[in-house]
């Protein structure tokens, strides 16, 4: 298991996955864990709806600016990026204090949500157009590690009436069944990228539930492998000490 050496820069992890797949629970455990070793994390999750955009956020989830199927996913897709935007300061100045940035939800989850809305023949150049303005225009850090808990939609919706007590109600994205669908199926497109790892929910083989134990257990498999890789590129940049002929360290911080 990894201990806690000083790093120049934090890593940022993130959980995607639709609704239900279980996201807060593993980011909770996994804060816990990397606490027990001594690494500072903070933990942020999308949307912050205190915000003025997490509030038009909010808004938009409860339907308030028409069904979901009128909503341009331009507009909405730049109510998530915006809130993103306001948090980039508190995200940035985590990383380069050397914690490790937990993020529950991050650019992904525009990606496939908007995404998953447009048609098929537009899909690529909106997916390129949102990139662009989240990574580019905004200039959002690039997440080092994104965990994917994939869950088949119809499973998520029957935990969020479990956690709704039976309720069948939920918001815009959760109770539409066809846009979780869609939205799951783009989800498993993204993660072919790179530094997506899947963690499925189910069991492949017998299609029997994994307890949080055992997704808790994949999870820091995953980081543990990654964050000693993020290391290692890390002291790769790190500047080597300069010597005099003699071989001795110069003191390149001045003396005071």
């Amino acid at each position: 298991m990894l201990d806690s050496p000083a790093m120049a820069r934090g890593m940022l992890i993130v959980f995607e996955g639709i609704d239900g797949a279980g996201k807060h629970t593993q980011i909770t455990r996994l804060a816990a864990a990397l606490a027990a070793r001594n690494i500072p994390t903070e933990v942020i999750s999308f949307p912050v709806y205190e915000t003025f955009f997490g509030r038009l956020i909010e808004r938009y989830l409860r339907g308030e600016f028409g069904p979901l199927e009128k909503v341009d996913p331009h507009f909405s897709a730049m109510l998530f990026a915006g809130d993103r935007l306001k948090q980039k300061g508190r995200i940035l100045t985590a990383l380069e204090a050397g914690k490790t940035v937990l993020a529950d939800r991050y650019v992904a989850s525009n990606l496939a949500h908007q995404g998953s809305r447009m048609a098929a023949g537009e899909r690529g150049v909106f997916l390129e157009w949102l990139r662009k303005l989240e990574y580019g225009a905004y200039e959002l850090p690039a997440e080092d590690l994104v965990l994917y808990l994939r869950i088949d939609p119809s499973e998520a919706q029957e935990r969020m009436q479990v956690r709704r007590a039976g309720n069948t109600g939920g918001d815009l994205h959760e109770r539409d069944t066809e846009h979780l669908a869609a939205t799951a199926a783009l989800y498993d497109e993204l993660a072919r990228g790179e530094n997506w790892i899947t963690i499925d929910c189910y069991e492949p083989a017998t299609g029997h539930a994994r307890t949080t134990d055992e997704i808790h257990g994949l999870v820091m498999a995953a980081v543990d492998v990654r964050l000693a890789r993020f290391r290692a590129i890390q002291a790769l940049k790190a500047p080597a000490p300069k010597h005099d002929e003699e071989g001795h360290d110069f003191d390149v911080g001045g003396s005071g």
